[in-house]
């Protein structure tokens, strides 16, 4: 029944008309004036949509024939996507205008990459996974090179959609490969094909789509474009690269490893354990020479992304679940993190260099404080919220037979330790340097505090997100 098809895709569907209609009345209407209004609105609408999908969601739903699934580990991933964007745009609003960069474009643009998302998460078929994918990414584009009159920003926008072009041709090619194996599109028809003896034609469609998803996460050796973009791109659309386009890449891998690949476990997971132990040791080492915080936070995401990779390499339940509870706490560090770097400011203008923040304690003891909660969490020092992350990684590693990788991983959390303690040692012992403004916009120093507050009251019981995950995880592995 298509009325019932048209129901369970409700949310993407309202969100897409949403889009078009403001999109239609901002051009009709005095356009960037009214940018702010529609940022929050955008805002408030993923929030809406989030309660919306967290709320009434139950059970696994279909929708056209298979393409569309609508189960709790697409609901898990949506309402991550809708409130750690809805976060984003809160924060971006006052940052945007005082620098003439909100423009009606940006929260629409947002909004239509979250619509992509939400479709990547629920695909259950090559295509439709390929619609949501391109949707996020064109949006991703545009929203790259916001700031026109800088060099930087076009770069960045340029990099990322040469790059995401590659990217795109690798996973188009392993799509067409697994088709003329699988002799469909379908998840549920590319796992019957792989359930007996699969064919080496099958095996290279597998690898080019996980190379696709690789630039997707910007696991290593496909992270290439990650620092250029993020150091480029307005801190704000740097903010939303590093939150919820990496749960719905991530998503999207475990979807499709798990729905269309669940028989051949061990020939994917090698694959996926080689990328978590590349990545994570790529981004410890090359984070330690940064003196840009922006280029640190993409080393640092490359790295993080690793982790996540070790929980979906594992290739049971336990894994997902690991990977799930990684991504959203993850994505709450980031949003604090990046909280705090759009409040460095020095006479008005942004700043990014690590070293204007020698003995920022001095000054603002509250905010520094905040800030070495979040880099002790990023980093994984106990008792904070982020050990936890990268302990259920580890353990579901170790549960799959994985235990070099565990003990990989240990190594490159020790070693990405030194950057973050690198930070909080300029904060509280270094040298003093020019001062940063004293004032920041109270919505940043809420989710700043609100962030800190998560990482240490959160080991209480994460705030009920182990057992959602371990629900959402059940229904996507069987």
């Amino acid at each position: 029944m298509i009325s019932v098809d048209i129901q369970i895709v409700m949310p993407e569907i309202l969100l897409a008309v949403y889009a078009m209609l403001a999109l239609l009345a901002a051009v009709y209407t005095r356009k960037d004036e009214s940018a702010s209004l529609l940022t929050w609105a955008t805002a408030g609408i993923f929030v809406l949509l989030a309660a919306w999908i967290g709320m009434t969601g139950q059970g696994t739903r279909t929708a056209f024939d298979g393409m569309f699934n609508d189960d709790a580990f697409a609901r898990f991933a949506k309402v991550t996507i809708l409130l750690s964007a809805a976060a984003v745009l809160a924060m971006s609003e006052h940052y945007m205008k005082r620098r003439g960069l909100l423009r009606f474009e940006y929260p629409l643009l947002i909004a239509l990459a979250v619509v992509g998302m939400m479709v990547m998460v629920s695909a259950g078929d090559l295509m439709a996974l390929y619609m949501g994918l391109e949707l996020q990414s064109l949006s991703l584009y545009v929203v790259a090179s916001l700031r026109r009159d800088s060099i930087k920003s076009t770069e960045a926008g340029l990099k990322y959609f040469v790059l995401g072009a590659l990217s795109s041709g690798l996973l188009l090619y392993g799509a067409s490969l697994t088709y003329g194996y699988a002799g469909t599109t379908l998840f549920s028809g590319i796992i019957e094909a792989t359930s007996h003896h699969p064919s080496l034609g099958l095996l290279f469609g597998i690898v080019f789509l996980i190379a696709g998803f690789a630039f997707k996460v910007s696991a290593a050796p496909f992270h290439m474009w990650t620092p250029d973009v993020y150091q480029g791109s307005p801190t704000p659309v740097t903010a939303f690269f590093a939150t919820a386009p990496k749960v719905a890449a991530m998503a999207l891998f475990a979807r499709v490893v798990h729905d269309a690949f669940g028989h051949i476990v061990s020939e994917w997971q090698q694959i996926v354990a080689f990328l978590a132990v590349v990545s994570m040791f790529v981004g410890a080492v090359a984070a330690i020479g940064q003196k840009d915080i922006k280029r640190l936070m993409a080393y640092s995401s490359i790295a993080h992304m690793g982790f996540a990779l070790m929980g979906l390499a594992a290739g049971s339940e336990l894994g997902v679940k690991a990977m799930l509870i990684y991504m959203a706490i993850y994505v709450t560090m980031n949003i604090g993190t990046f909280a705090f770097i759009l409040s460095m400011e020095r006479d008005g203008r942004p700043v990014t260099s690590i070293d204007s923040l020698r003995q920022y304690n001095r000054y603002q003891p509250l905010r520094a404080a905040a800030m070495l909660v979040l880099l002790f969490s990023l980093a994984g020092v106990p008792p904070m919220l982020g050990f936890f992350g990268k302990f259920f990684v580890l353990r579901a590693a170790y549960e799959g037979g994985l235990a070099w990788l565990a003990i990989a991983g240990v190594i490159a959390s020790v070693i990405g330790a030194f950057y973050y303690l690198r930070i909080v040692y300029y904060m509280y012992f270094g040298e003093e340097g020019e001062v940063l403004d004293g004032k920041t916009n109270p919505v940043l120093w809420t989710f700043l505090m609100g962030s800190a507050l998560v990482m240490l009251i959160g080991v209480v019981n994460m705030f009920g997100i182990e057992p959602i995950a371990a629900t959402a995880a059940a229904a996507l592995v069987h």
